[in-house]
């Protein structure tokens, strides 16, 4: 009898903790949700406000459903304005994202492989101050930026936009510095020995090594640039070279009706990019993130 009543107490024990589990389990997932579902809300509604009439978008504010599927808001906003239609502003923003992630990316890992390999005087002094760039703000270049690309006769052209990505940015420079510094030196020393230069070992030896880095700084560039809209709409001035964000701001004429479901349709295209690198790379930035300064 005392044994039946120990298992009888020891079975409503692991009851009551199963329970306890899946309530806790419940709580959890449901709060997880209902927050993940808040952040996402304001991309849902406008995902459904590109479908809506032009009434319903705010009379039916807080609907996600539209009472009539308005697909002529796509067909719509796609015409874009003043002859130009939004296929030239995508094709701008794409030139302009791929070109300034490609400079990024190759010069900053030039960079990176000098500050974590190589030895030259004043290495620490100028890591420093190139970490010291990082705090300064973009607003406080503006002025003289532009006074120099306007005496070299680069303003109306991507130059002021390109150019500056090819001499490498901060952010990505440290990435890629913590990224090789936990790469063992040993293998820098093997590739010498058997007859390998500094420039080989660099793109034989390092550049594979850290993939993850490079794919993570080539995400990051490219979510920057794609919706950058201060660069853009300080040195272009010709609709023809207008990315996709200044279009957007563009397309928007407080002078007149504005067609509030054309702006939404082209918002909810120029997202998807994004979204596509997001769902593909995913597992890089995790892993470029979280690799990053293991050694000092």
């Amino acid at each position: 009898m005392v044994e039946q009543s120990a298992a009888n107490t020891s079975h409503e024990m692991q009851q009551r903790q199963r329970r306890k589990t899946f309530l806790r389990s419940c709580v959890y997932h449901g709060s997880v949700g209902l927050l993940g579902f808040l952040m996402i809300y304001p991309i849902l509604w406008m995902f459904a406000s590109s479908l809506k009439g032009p009434d319903e978008i705010w009379q039916r504010i807080t609907a996600l459903i539209p009472q009539q599927f308005m697909f002529q808001n796509y067909l719509n906003g796609w015409k874009g304005f003043g002859g130009i239609t939004f296929a030239t502003f995508f094709k701008n923003s794409f030139w302009y994202a791929g070109m300034s992630t490609l400079g990024a990316v190759i010069s900053s890992a030039v960079v990176a492989y000098a500050f974590a390999r190589l030895h030259f005087i004043g290495r620490k002094t100028w890591f420093t101050v190139m970490l010291l760039t990082l705090m300064l703000p973009q607003q406080v270049l503006l002025i003289p930026q532009y006074i120099m690309f306007s005496k070299l006769g680069w303003l109306n052209t991507f130059k002021p936009l390109l150019v500056p990505r090819f001499f490498g940015q901060p952010f990505f420079i440290f990435l890629m510095v913590q990224f090789i510094r936990g790469i063992p030196k040993e293998l820098d020393e093997a590739a010498s020995i058997d007859g390998c230069s500094r420039t080989g070992i660099f793109w034989r030896i390092l550049l594979p090594l850290i993939q993850p880095a490079l794919i993570t700084s080539a995400i990051f560039s490219f979510y920057w640039t794609w919706e950058d809209f201060m660069t853009p709409v300080i040195y272009l001035n010709n609709p023809k070279l207008y990315t996709i964000s200044l279009a957007l701001r563009t397309f928007a004429d407080p002078q007149s009706s504005t067609d509030w479901g054309a702006i939404f349709a082209m918002s909810s295209l120029s997202l998807v990019p994004v979204f596509l690198i997001f769902i593909v790379c995913q597992r890089y930035i995790v892993e470029g993130i979280s690799t990053t300064g293991l050694k000092g």
